[in-house]
């Protein structure tokens, strides 16, 4: 990728994937942020708060994260032709206010594995300037790959917090994995930060920051340093690249056992060490996967402060250690894929989507799966297509079937992964108009939208022109000015 003067730099890049966030300032003059600041001020006190209307309510937001410094850093991270999702939302810490507990959002009601491979990100934007006691948004650094903390509850937890303080204009990039929370406001200052959300639309080839070095560097409180560099090779469009494993592995019978720990670091050190040692591995990962499928998966559906709606039972060691392994793993999980546990063939659905276009010879198995009577399986397959991009052709037509499958997850991860397909996805248009139409779900409505945008066909922009001007919301309609 040419070189850019806003896109970030190596340094930058081992500082996201390592600790889980960057700060960015949109400086525009001061007056551009009080602006948006009397603006939520006047919304929120005559209306209330417009939910994920905030955007067209205040429509100056959009300067912020078209400024080049922010665009540079998403699409560092997330790529080319990343998109903002529809979801976003204003929240005010008024000064008293108690703060919350440590948690990591949902992905706006579905359930996705947490993948290490970075395609989400949270953006926080504070409109004015932010002080430790104002209660910013904190954040524990280098935890965005665990699913387990010390403790929620602030007061007991062992892990360094980070508040996330500065200047008007200032927009925290956060892994969307991120274990953070609101902090207490012992201010007399209300404190706003303005939540938005971007998501990656293609799977990586070549870096799409400005990249001088290949090679990964860790930094020296890096706690998962296998991993670390997993997801730089991945992001670099090298995933799999033959790396030197790092020394400590242990034996591969160890590391295996070790999948199955009690303990989440010892998974995620063996998972990595593992996958350093590349295709003559892949038996026994696939092995260990059912061991872990057998002792985990359905306890990963349980609530927890990491996963408040619940969590995906692919959710696995052995399946990022898996997807790290890449291509040679393909042809064995396209077997397991019709395995009888119904976990194991949610897992082998899940780990093709998150191996991408490599995986491309899954594509038959994959849309198969959206058949399965489990509704895991036919939602990580769902997703996983999307994942493989425009290598998922021929599984348009079980996509557009897919659309009105009784699962909003389903639903809402097919129209997304048609999307992602773009202009192969053509034969869908009328069935994402009707999704347009009739689907309740907002966001499977907003994806239809979005994958009748990339098809890019005269019909689907014919048939997406109607629909927008139909729906077409005014900022300026109120209950004051009705016309």
């Amino acid at each position: 990728m040419a070189a850019n003067k806003y896109l970030l730099n190596d340094r930058a890049m081992r500082q996201f994937i390592t600790n889980g966030y960057i700060q960015i300032r949109a400086d525009f003059p001061p007056s551009l942020h009080r602006d948006i600041y009397q603006q939520i001020e006047t919304l929120l006190a005559k209306e209330g708060n417009p939910g994920n209307n905030i955007l067209p309510r205040i429509p100056a937001l959009r300067k912020i994260f078209s400024h080049p410094a922010i665009h540079g850093a998403l699409q560092s991270i997330l790529g080319p032709g990343y998109i903002m999702h529809p979801h976003r939302y204003c929240h005010l810490n008024p000064p008293g206010g108690t703060g919350q507990t440590w948690h990591k959002d949902d992905y706006i009601f579905d359930q996705n594995v947490r993948h290490h491979r970075c395609r989400w990100v949270m953006a926080f934007y504070y409109p004015q300037d932010v002080r430790e006691d104002m209660g910013p948004t904190g954040i524990l650094p280098g935890t965005q790959f665990h699913n387990e903390i010390s403790s929620d509850d602030p007061a007991q937890s062992a892990e360094k917090a980070l508040p996330l303080c500065g200047e008007a204009g200032t927009v925290n990039i956060v892994n969307f994995d991120s274990w953070h929370r609101a902090t207490a406001n012992t201010s007399d200052e209300k404190r706003y930060m303005l939540k938005f959300q971007f998501l990656r639309m293609q799977e990586p080839h070549e870096p799409s920051w400005n990249q001088e070095n290949p090679t990964w560097r860790p930094l020296e409180d890096d706690r998962n340093p296998r991993l670390s560099r997993a997801v730089w090779n991945w992001l670099s469009g090298q995933a799999g690249r033959g790396a030197q494993p790092i020394s400590g592995n242990g034996s591969s019978a160890q590391l295996a056992a070790a999948l199955c720990s009690p303990e989440e670091q010892p998974r995620l050190e063996a998972a990595y060490a593992l996958s350093d040692l590349g295709e003559k591995v892949v038996p026994t990962l696939i092995e260990s996967l059912r061991r872990e499928s057998a002792l985990r998966s359905e306890q990963n559906l349980d609530q927890t402060p990491a996963n408040v709606q619940g969590g995906n039972p692919a959710d696995l060691s052995g399946a990022h250690a898996l997807a790290a392994v890449g291509a040679p793993a393909v042809p064995e999980l396209i077997e397991i894929s019709r395995d009888s546990s119904a976990w194991v063939r949610a897992s082998a659905a899940d780990i093709l989507g998150n191996i991408g276009p490599p995986a491309r010879s899954a594509a038959t198995a994959l849309a198969q799966s959206l058949q399965d009577e489990n509704i895991w399986v036919r939602r990580n397959a769902a997703e996983a297509l999307g994942c493989l991009g425009s290598e998922a052709a021929a599984a348009v037509p079980a996509l557009r079937g897919a659309l009105r499958d009784p699962s909003q997850w389903v639903r809402l991860n097919a129209a997304l992964s048609l999307a992602k397909i773009g202009p192969p996805a053509a034969t869908a248009v009328a069935a994402l108009l009707r999704t347009l139409e009739e689907d309740e779900n907002r966001y499977t409505r907003f994806f239809a939208t979005l994958a009748l945008q990339k098809t890019a066909t005269p019909a689907a922009q014919n048939a997406l022109q109607e629909a927008l001007f139909t729906s077409r919301w005014c900022p300026a309609t109120t209950a004051e000015t009705p016309y």
